[in-house]
């Protein structure tokens, strides 16, 4: 819609009200069954002028007002939440009136395959009432069906439940009929029993199998022992062959096929898992076994540690993205295609899981994804809740001293990556016992795909998104976390339940200037908390320094010896022992002057020390308790051990008193604890590339 060049907010808010009575009248009609084309197009062109509305809106500014307006920006975003509740409303209509006319298509379609399928009966007993005249006409007439019943077949490649009255239930490895192949993605099937329904067609592989054609019954008894015969000289020709195979083809079991096997067999008890749960009517339909916590769990490909490694270009002879700066002797900064903040503010209206079920913690775990593949490490934020309100759950709560990092909720990204389809997959999910069989593990409780730019290649704005959560997996389209909330509503109803939707509220924004320059510094692909972003660009310039400065000859592939190198990737592992650093980092950096701040090899120094104060010997230590996820009791007492041993070193000025005290206890020493292999993590790290 077209507006005056010094657009007024009040001209916007008289469309505002024209618009409403508009979808007010058309909410009115919906009630009607008849005419459902009509009021289709009218909620598409409603949607329409809502939506330009919308932009002119955004576009306005408060000094092109005419006159004086109190209260401008509150204004402002307040018709803008009136017109985005409008025109997710009228998605919503404009959804369910599509389905409905796609419905009445589909009941025409099946009825005249209906028609064509009884005629074709008829014409069968027909043929099958007369004489036979000549076999091989006869195999001509079974190869041609054959041929044209192999063409329809197809087989499922994941369980699919009717959510509908029109769907078909399917069980995953089902060979199904496709009768009609509709363009919106949901073709009609038939199974084996007979019955006929829509499946998504994301479910479903062309059936390639060869199915054996039954013998025919005029076929002479004298035929089918021959072929008997046949077949058993096949078999036994067929035996010294796989003998011979198995002799020359042993089975090599690797540390690695192992691996590969362990994490096979835990997600497949999982996924079943999982099925017993939604079979059970434990946990909503929507629920799957978490991806992300599958991916963590397979190795440490997608943790932040792998990222933090150089990685060698295609000739290996040098790094791609570490280089030095001759000036600072640190790494040199690095601008990329991508490079943001975010921040989790809340999830509302999560489905809760029914008390046969623990859950243990919550958390939201997000990385890059472009549709297909996770394109970098994955980021764990835990959420906090209320009793009252276990529903609502929100992230970086206030705390007394410094904010736990797993529980910061403002994270960087950096990306440079060029595909347009690229953003961030936001998993939330939680960690479960189930006490009936003491299984444990993580669910995911919805997804969300925040695409990083527009159709045009554009990047979107920086501002707060309200986003809907979807069901099952990333890689499952059109499935709602709980679909019995539209299932159970009629359909204006089902309108209204559609505020009711599980969603993630996060905002994006730009860096700031010193965060700027602390990003830079990082690897060109990362996400990470805001909080310890400064103390990973000290271990990156520590990195840059002993590997492109330090040797003597830069083509040497010995070990280095680092302690901070060489047990950084081990401390990213335990999120309390990098907040032991960041308190004990920011207590020593309030006591240096200006001038040595400026001092780049001056403060990396400062940083080595502290580290060995402070990270270096609670790595070492075996009377700290293990970790234990979700184990609150746990947790705190790790931390107690932890702050107790802070306190011992600031008052010692060190961590010597600790390390020759009998009341600590630390592991034997080891070659690796100060030894870095840079060449074995480079290695690791081109294979990514």
């Amino acid at each position: 819609m077209a507006y005056p060049r010094k657009g007024s907010l009040r001209v916007v808010q008289v469309a505002s009200d024209s618009l409403q009575g508009q979808l007010d009248d058309l909410l009115k009609k919906v009630k009607h069954p008849e005419r459902r084309e009509e009021l289709f197009a009218n909620c598409l062109q409603i949607k329409k002028n809502v939506d330009g509305t919308l932009d002119a809106l955004r576009k306005l500014k408060k000094g092109n007002e005419i006159s004086h307006v109190q209260n401008y920006e509150q204004r402002k975003h307040a018709e803008e939440r009136r017109l985005m509740g409008m025109s997710e409303l009228l998605q919503e209509l404009a959804r369910r009136l599509h389905k409905e006319l796609l419905n009445k298509q589909i009941e025409a379609a099946d009825k005249n395959v209906k028609s064509k399928a009884a005629a074709a009966a008829a014409k069968q007993r027909k043929k099958s009432d007369e004489d036979d005249e000549d076999a091989d006409e006869e195999e001509e007439e079974g190869s041609d069906a054959d041929e044209e019943s192999d063409g329809e077949l197809f087989i499922t490649i994941s369980d699919f439940r009717a959510q509908e009255e029109h769907d078909l239930s399917v069980k995953k490895g089902e060979v199904i009929t496709i009768v009609n192949q509709n363009r919106d993605g949901w073709w009609l099937a038939k199974n084996a029993e007979g019955k006929e329904g829509l499946v998504p067609k994301t479910y479903l592989q062309v059936y390639t199998q060869q199915i054996p054609v039954a013998s025919n019954i005029n076929k002479d008894e004298e035929e089918e022992e021959e072929e008997d015969e046949d077949d058993e000289e096949d078999e036994d020709d067929e035996e010294p062959k796989t003998k011979s195979n198995k002799l020359k083809v042993p089975e090599l079991q690797s540390e690695e096929s192992r691996a590969h096997k362990l994490s096979a067999k835990k997600v497949v008890s999982e996924i079943t898992a999982v099925d017993m749960l939604v079979e059970k009517a434990v946990i909503p339909e929507g629920f799957r076994a978490s991806t992300l916590a599958q991916l963590l769990a397979e190795g440490n490909k997608f943790h932040m540690s792998y990222f933090l490694q150089p990685m060698l270009t295609q000739s290996n002879l040098c790094f791609k993205d570490l280089h030095l700066d001759k000036v600072d002797g640190g790494v040199r900064p690095r601008k990329t295609h991508t490079e943001l903040m975010f921040t989790l503010w809340s999830c509302k209206m999560i489905p809760f899981p029914a008390t046969a079920v623990e859950v243990l913690s919550r958390q939201v775990r997000c990385c890059l994804f472009d549709g297909q593949r996770v394109l970098s490490n994955i980021h764990t934020v835990r959420a906090t809740w209320q009793a009252k309100n276990p529903k609502t759950w929100t992230f970086s709560p206030r705390v007394t001293g410094i904010l736990p990092s797993l529980l910061d909720g403002e994270c960087f990204v950096r990306s440079n990556s060029q595909s347009p389809d690229i953003g961030i997959l936001f998993e939330v999910s939680i960690t479960y016992v189930y006490h009936s069989t003491g299984h444990r593990g993580d669910l995911s409780c919805g997804w969300v795909f925040l695409p990083l730019f527009t159709a045009d290649g554009v990047p979107v704005p920086h501002r707060t998104y309200e986003v809907v959560l979807n069901g099952g997996t990333p890689y499952e389209k059109g499935l709602e976390v709980d679909p019995i909330l539209t299932r159970r509503a009629n359909f204006l109803e089902q309108i209204l339940v559609f505020r009711k939707q599980p969603k993630l509220l996060v905002k994006l924004k730009p860096p700031a200037g010193y965060m700027r320059n602390v990003l830079k510094l990082l690897p060109e692909t990362l996400v990470g908390p805001k909080c310890y972003a400064h103390l990973l660009a000290y271990y990156r310039q520590l990195l840059a320094e002993a590997l492109l400065k330090g040797r003597i000859n830069i083509d040497s592939a010995d070990l280095i010896c680092n302690p901070v190198l060489a047990t950084f990737s081990e401390l990213l592992e335990q999120t309390d022992i990098v907040d032991a650093l960041r308190s004990a980092w920011s207590e020593r950096e309030l006591t240096v002057k200006r001038s040595e701040k400026r001092d780049g090899e001056f403060m990396r120094r400062l940083f080595v020390r502290v580290y060995h104060d402070s990270v270096y010997p609670l790595l070492r230590s075996t009377t700290l308790p293990p970790i234990k996820q979700g184990d609150d009791e746990a947790e705190v007492s790790r931390w107690k051990d932890i702050a107790n041993f802070l306190h011992q070193t600031a008052e010692k000025n060190g961590s010597l008193y600790s390390l020759l005290s009998p009341e600590h206890a630390y592991q034997v020493f080891d070659i690796s604890e100060i030894s870095y292999d840079f060449l074995g993590l480079t290695r690791k790290a081109a294979s990514v590339d």
